[in-house]
């Protein structure tokens, strides 16, 4: 089983795919990482050898690609640092609400959770 960041990628996909698994891979970088190892892409995670899975790592450390842990640590003490400071940003993520300029009075359900509903909102008119 083929494992990179202590993460074990699953059997029977093409190692192109099987890298997407681990955080902070995408296709674009998978794809990239595979044509520069000089796998075909027909290769299947069952079928690599412990020198292709060090070649994937090599190349990993020595592009300075960032992945699971580093990664979701430097994204926590990015947003931590945008807190700490008060910026807009750093009070959205704070509430809870969306950070990137979005609409919240139709939308926003993800970040705002299930609707509150107020008792007595609606007045009734006469």
């Amino acid at each position: 089983m083929a494992r990179i960041a202590g993460i074990d990628l699953p059997r029977n996909k093409r190692v192109e795919i099987a890298l997407t698994y681990l955080y902070g891979v995408g296709r674009p970088l998978s794809t990239k990482l595979c044509k520069e190892a000089g796998f075909d892409l027909a290769l299947r995670t069952d079928n690599m050898t412990d020198a292709d899975i060090a070649k994937i790592r090599e190349l990993m450390d020595r592009h300075g690609i960032k992945v699971e842990g580093d990664l979701r640590r430097e994204v926590g003490m990015n947003i931590k640092r945008l807190m700490d400071i008060g910026s807009y940003r750093g009070l959205r993520h704070k509430k809870g609400l969306p950070v990137r300029g979005q609409r919240t009075k139709s939308n926003a359900r993800t970040r705002k959770g299930p609707r509150k509903t107020i008792a007595n909102k609606k007045k009734a008119t006469m």
